[in-house]
């Protein structure tokens, strides 16, 4: 009897002739009141020792799968699942349009899937190998030393207040004014945008943003069925003259922008034109939330202060931070600040959402962060992304016929073709020779960009830069001599 069991590695053999016993008894092969053999028999028969086979027996007992009589031995209860009618729903009929609008969105399943031994320009996510996982261990064996029961258990959902108090510091040091504003901390900057919009914007509201712009912002948008109006960019940011013009003619509610190593174009929105746009949001009194996506990544030039900071002791600048793009995406781990009234706001409803963001999460980072690690961290992955980004643009320059190179700073560079040519085309092209990347129109929101694309950078060498690139140019130049042969 039970002479199927096959012992594996890693896990407590007690634990694997537990959970084999109950799958006997839920499938019905040992039957209710049928007596087990003794775990002195069972022991010799499986070549256990018997101490495992009391303990699997005793957890059994506490689990009410098994119960032990007194000179008589162990017999099973009464818990095999007898399966009643059997009913299947149409799932694909009854689930909401929200749902089928989540999935038609969403770019994992729609997009060209990365497959084994593809070069990949897809992902603008950091480079693990780069992360500091001793020092990251040593904050771990700190923080959970000092309060681990408590990390363990509920927190609040405004935050850890020791992370909450340092990056209230940290924000200073970006210039930003604290005072009568609050932070919220968040499960990445996903969860930032949909609690934000969640509080300022209802069903059918406007939100301007730039043209091209983050695609996981557009998705929330679509998502939220707020009308989505798009400005186009100029080579300094987005178009000043052309976001008055909307803010005065179109009913927009807030706005949304991303003036820091900009998603997709890579562009920073120098400092003139931050007080500009500021301005402009002011003469309307419209809201805007701000990205501050991938900051640490200033590779060279002047530090240019958030909107938040220019806003100085003004509340209508909504920050979504985040280290995801830099360090620990993991972790999931972002933050929103904004005037103190409307993130008490924001922590009801995300309250009602989460209750709150992992505290254990939140302590490590907090411990790591206090350390002093993340700045040694930082000038180490400067430099590498530095080299990396600067790689990327003569590569790119020299290999991809094009019409523009985008790019100041950040993981990625953006990519202009001629406007003939479709990049789709050349996605679909370059698939077949092991090359992915993101096509561009998924950062539009008129449908534009067909001739644009993105090339992640952060987790390729240079070699394999050269040789991705190389294809890349290779499939844009046939398609370019099509072209002029229809002609």
């Amino acid at each position: 009897m039970f002479t199927d069991f096959k012992r594996g590695p890693n896990r407590p053999a007690y634990l694997q002739l537990k959970e084999y016993l109950k799958e006997q008894i839920l499938s019905g092969i040992v039957q209710a009141g049928e007596r087990l053999p003794s775990t002195r028999e069972l022991a010799t028969t499986l070549g256990l020792s018997r101490n495992t086979v009391i303990q699997a027996y005793r957890d059994l007992e506490e689990e009410g799968f098994i119960a032990t009589v007194p000179g008589q031995g162990s017999f099973v209860g009464a818990v095999a699942v007898e399966t009643g009618a059997t009913t299947r729903l149409p799932w694909n009929t009854l689930t909401t349009p929200y749902a089928a609008d989540a999935v038609r969105l969403d770019i994992e399943k729609t997009e060209l899937k990365w497959e084994r031994g593809m070069i990949s320009f897809k992902s603008i996510a950091p480079d693990g190998r780069l992360f500091p996982t001793e020092d990251f261990k040593r904050a771990f064996l700190n923080r959970f030393a000092l309060e681990g029961e408590k990390l363990l258990n509920y927190g609040y959902a405004q935050g850890y207040r020791p992370l909450l108090e340092y990056l209230t510091g940290y924000l200073k040091q970006k210039g930003v004014d604290p005072e009568g504003k609050a932070i919220l901390v968040t499960n990445g900057f996903t969860e930032g945008l949909n609690v934000v919009l969640a509080g300022i914007c209802a069903p059918g509201d406007g939100i301007v943003t730039e043209n091209p712009t983050h695609n996981t912002a557009l998705k929330i948008f679509k998502l939220r069925n707020l009308k989505i109006y798009g400005v186009p960019m100029t080579p300094d940011g987005i178009d000043v003259d052309a976001l008055a013009h909307t803010l005065a003619t179109k009913p927009v509610k807030a706005g949304f922008l991303i003036p820091s190593y900009h998603n997709p174009t890579g562009l920073v929105m120098p400092p003139a034109k931050r007080q500009a746009v500021l301005e402009v949001f002011a003469r309307y009194e419209i809201p805007v939330i701000e990205d501050g996506f991938n900051e640490e990544l200033r590779y060279s030039g002047a530090h240019v202060a958030p909107l938040l900071a220019l806003a100085g002791k003004g509340n209508n600048v909504v920050y979504i931070g985040s280290f995801s793009k830099i360090l620990f995406p993991g972790l999931r781990l972002g933050w929103v600040v904004a005037d103190r009234e409307l993130i008490a706001t924001l922590e009801s409803i995300k309250r009602s959402m989460n209750i709150h963001t992992s505290f254990l999460d939140q302590a490590l980072l907090y411990e790591y962060l206090n350390s002093g690690a993340f700045e040694k961290y930082l000038r180490r992955a400067r430099k590498v992304y530095r080299q990396r980004h600067e790689a990327a643009i003569r590569l790119a320059t020299a290999l991809i016929p094009h019409r523009r190179i985008w790019g100041e700073g950040g993981l990625h560079i953006f990519v202009e073709l001629a406007p003939e040519i479709n990049a789709r085309q050349v996605l679909a092209a370059c698939y077949r020779r092991g090359v992915l990347f993101m096509p561009g129109d998924l950062f539009y929101t008129d449908g534009g960009g067909t001739n644009t694309f993105r090339l992640g950078i952060g987790r390729v060498t240079e070699e394999e830069m050269a040789h991705g690139f190389k294809i890349i140019g290779e499939v844009v130049s046939i398609l370019e001599e099509e072209k002029d042969a229809s002609v």
